[in-house]
């Protein structure tokens, strides 16, 4: 304890002074910093042209918003590989060879890489033997061109997702866009895709009264979905009829006796899943945290005077400092390790479901051949449709896990238990 000297009054006196002193020293501070801010506010962001309604060239916005820009378009760089994505593309067809049994008689059996970063959206698009080889309906469109918009507002939603893809291929020149995430005369985050706002007014979400850490997640929600192309038009739809885990998805297609294709040699009606990333990333930790998409993989950083969402999407493992460290005050590689410690476990789940259901599909051919009836196999089927759906809804989620490692284990452990039954299943019919 620090003795003051002289009488009790003095004391009280110099003690009175001192906490004045440092109670005006933080208010001015205060003061400073609002200050401080308010002119960012009248500073930035500045208009040097009025951005026009429906401009989709980033270089336009990026007159006025320079630093966002500047992160912008290093999408296109190629910062190599993570242990489990990157931004490297390479085929995960060679790496996984599993997946070529799993999708037979599906496009991603012939094409399957891993994704660029958002400026070869497009590009990667009209590359793959996906749409090169395969007829492919104008919904998938949505997320790959900035022109989508648009051409859903001149053709119909309807006629606009039936379109065949190489019918618009000549009219795509824009990947990712300001303009898909942001109104160009507030730069406030804005939904400019109607499979979303579909999907979240039938779940009873006021997209009015979200707020802007919200929208931080759903403007990614636009796209890092589940979906599938409901009837004879292709409607680009979000199974969230039954809620956004996969029980619930699984629920869904059920309920709308909906397939993408049948499996050549198990004779299975099979679901194909995409990116589930919004999904998952709902039943984890960060997602009850408030934590956003943005939060990592757009982290803040400080442009001079300025701070500024890293437009630069990508991997937080690329940039620890800002993604992880700013709420986890531990060494980089301590963070690193914990990431790779659940994505490990994933991956060996994620093998461990393929052999699972590579040797159900084997039963059930070889209870097929035996002479087994398709009545008889019915259940061995339902199995292996519900057993690779879960398997597929992790592995073609980008996180490997992460975004929610508990929930990813959950569900390829009910993967192997469902294949191994299906297995069993169709051993127990050749009696």
């Amino acid at each position: 304890m620090i003795r003051l000297p002289g009488s009790a009054t003095a004391r009280t006196a110099v003690a009175t002074f001192v906490a004045t002193a440092a109670a005006t020293i933080a208010v001015t501070l205060l003061l400073i910093n609002i200050f401080h801010r308010r002119q960012e506010a009248l500073e930035y962001p500045h208009l040097v042209v009025p951005i026009p309604e429906g401009e989709l060239d980033p270089s336009v916005w990026g007159r006025n918003f320079p630093y966002e820009h500047d992160s912008f378009v290093k999408t296109e760089i190629d910062y190599g590989r993570t242990e489990y994505g990157g931004s490297e593309k390479y085929s995960k067809l060679e790496r996984y060879p599993a997946m070529k049994i799993l999708w037979a008689g599906y496009s991603f059996a012939v094409d399957h890489d891993e994704e660029r970063g958002h400026h070869w959206s497009l590009e990667d698009q009209k590359e793959t033997r996906r749409t090169t080889e395969f007829d492919q309906p104008g919904a998938c469109v949505n997320c790959h061109a900035a022109e989508a918009p648009r051409l859903i507002a001149e053709m119909g939603w309807e006629a606009f997702n039936r379109t065949p893809y190489n019918d618009l291929r000549d009219s795509l020149h824009i990947g990712s866009s300001c303009a898909d995430c942001h109104d160009p005369a507030t730069m406030d985050l804005v939904i400019t895709r109607p499979a979303l706002k579909h999907a979240l007014e039938n779940a009873g979400v006021d997209l009015s009264k979200a707020t802007r850490q919200e929208m931080r997640s759903f403007v990614c929600a636009q796209c890092h979905v589940e979906y599938y192309f409901l009837g004879e038009d292709k409607i680009l739809t979000f199974p969230w009829s039954r809620g956004r885990t996969v029980d619930g998805i699984e629920e869904h297609y059920d309920e709308y006796g909906f397939s993408d294709w049948t499996h050549p040699r198990s004779g299975a009606p099979m679901i194909k899943i995409q990116h589930p990333e919004f999904e998952m990333w709902g039943t984890g930790v960060h997602a009850r945290s408030g934590v956003s998409c943005a939060d990592c993989h757009m982290p803040y950083v400080r442009e001079g005077s300025f701070k500024v969402s890293d437009h630069r999407v990508r991997s937080p493992l690329d940039d620890i400092s800002r993604s992880c460290q700013a709420c986890h005050p531990l060494d980089a590689e301590e963070l690193e390790e914990r990431v790779l410690t659940a994505q490990n476990t994933t991956a060996a789940l994620l093998r461990g479901a393929e052999r699972a259901i590579e040797e159900a599909i084997g039963a059930i051919v070889e209870a097929r051949e035996a002479g087994v009836s398709e009545r008889d196999l019915e259940e061995a089927l339902a199995l292996h449709r519900s057993s690779q759906l879960r398997w597929d809804f992790v592995s073609s989620e980008n996180s490997t896990g992460f975004h929610s490692p508990q929930e990813a284990a959950r569900i390829l452990a009910e993967s192997i238990d469902l294949a191994r039954r299906a297995q069993i299943g169709a051993l127990r019919a050749r009696r």
